[in-house]
């Protein structure tokens, strides 16, 4: 088993670090775990893994809801919720850097993706700051941080691969999302108050008084927010009312975010154009990710690893909460290298028999699992908002990175809630189930 162990590790990493696709890494990684410790022929089995991966109706709203997040990406509706929302913070300790992280968390509902929510947000958001005087650090860590929201709050992209390859309800999975993602919302909103008050405001980095906007003109603005609000609502609303299922509501979504950019001034048969293929190309990356990881899994079965590895870590006679510090530690140390999805899908390929045997629910499992890699989408050298913003500020890598800290540290503090009290996370989807 040990051998088994060493030989697997070891032909990932070095399949990875020669910087060959991630999809054609895991197949490979697969294949030579059969050859070398099994007696099956590892082509037929590839062969059925890849057309089981690339069938599932489920699979089918991952396209959708990219393609919706594409077109979003270009239709300018992150300037408008930038207009809509800064009258209503300038009062708030930090004003109007709080306008990242709501902003970033209304986008990431729309959005379903990390890297377009920074994008889209940090581009206009990022020079608007630093021409009000805020602090550049703070800017940059409430942008990369919040913006990881993109995979928890539903619907999420992630989501949608982790309850495929688990066989868990992608509508279970997005109702539990809500909680954790307003508790992130609230402690990133909270650290800010508090760094404001303390800091902030006494360095005259906090930003400056815009001045008083009357109420009038507050909600003038905040019509701007409506055709988001409604999009959020329509897709939300519809899987939850059991009036659409999440394929069928993504869907719609695309229809409806080609509306909302027409009704924006910023949809045109060129940007139709750029965002199809521009989710064609996210989308068949994934899938080839997922069929990679289906045949890596089902090659780890067959060499018993996940078996032998549960029953390694039972015999160790480690708690639950044991458990979970070492998975996140392992977690941590792997998304430092690979992306998100290929995360997910590589923890579901070797370790779901050891976490169903611990007991976890996989509900929440997929919670918990979400949160951390969006903690390794701000830990360098592979964090993927890190990359985003970098090429937005032009800042080095490890100063960005510092700036995002305590909001990580956060990130951690929301792990600990959730093992505290999983109703966060479950109470939403036992309830509508009930």
């Amino acid at each position: 088993m040990l051998t088994l162990s060493l030989v697997t590790i070891a032909s990932l990493a070095v399949l990875l670090g020669s910087g060959l696709w991630i999809a054609l890494a895991l197949l490979g990684t697969g294949w030579i775990a059969l050859s070398t410790f099994t007696g099956f022929a590892p082509g037929p089995i590839l062969a059925s893994d890849f057309w089981g991966a690339s069938y599932g109706w489920e699979l089918t709203a991952l396209p959708m809801f990219v393609w919706m997040g594409e077109v979003l990406f270009r239709s300018g509706l992150a300037d408008n919720m930038f207009r809509a929302l800064a009258p209503w913070l300038n009062r708030l300790p930090g004003r109007l850097l709080h306008s990242n992280i709501i902003g970033s968390g209304l986008f990431a509902a729309v959005c379903g993706s990390s890297s377009a929510t920074c994008a889209t947000v940090g581009k206009m958001s990022l020079p608007e700051l630093e021409r009000r005087g805020y602090d550049s650090r703070q800017a940059i860590g409430t942008l990369a941080s919040a913006s990881t929201l993109g995979l928890l709050i539903p619907p999420s992209i992630v989501m949608i691969v982790y309850g495929v390859v688990t066989e868990q309800s992608i509508s279970r999975l997005f109702i539990a999302g809500i909680g954790p993602g307003l508790l992130l919302l609230a402690l990133f909103m909270l650290y800010l108050v508090v760094w404001a008050l303390l800091v902030g405001n006494r360095r005259g980095s906090a930003g400056r008084d815009e001045g008083a906007t009357t109420l009038a003109q507050k909600l003038r603005d905040s019509l701007q927010l409506i055709p988001l609000l409604a999009l959020i609502g329509g897709i939300l609303g519809s899987i939850y009312g059991g009036f659409a299922s999440p394929t069928e509501a993504a869907a719609s979504g695309v229809v409806l975010s080609m509306l909302v950019a027409r009704a924006n001034g910023h949809f045109d048969r060129h940007i139709f154009r750029d965002s199809l293929m521009a989710a064609l190309r996210t989308s068949c990356m994934i899938a080839f990710i997922i069929a990679g990881a289906s045949f890596l899994s089902s090659a780890m079965s067959f060499t018993g690893l996940p078996r032998g590895l549960a029953n390694a870590i039972t015999d160790m006679g480690l708690s639950p909460i044991a458990l979970l510090v070492v998975l996140t530690l392992f977690l941590l140390v792997l998304g430092c290298f690979l992306d998100g999805i290929s995360l997910i899908l590589l923890v579901t390929s070797i370790m779901m028999p050891l976490i169903q045997s611990a007991g976890f629910d996989l509900i929440w499992f997929g919670i918990y699992l979400i949160i951390v890699v969006e903690m390794s989408q701000i830990t360098p050298p592979v964090g993927f908002n890190l990359f985003v913003i970098q090429g937005l500020t032009h800042r080095d890598i490890l100063t960005i990175a510092s700036a995002t800290l305590p909001f990580f540290l956060l990130m951690v503090l929301s792990i600990v809630l959730l093992t505290m009290f999983p109703g966060i996370a479950l109470y939403l989807p036992q309830a509508m189930s009930g």
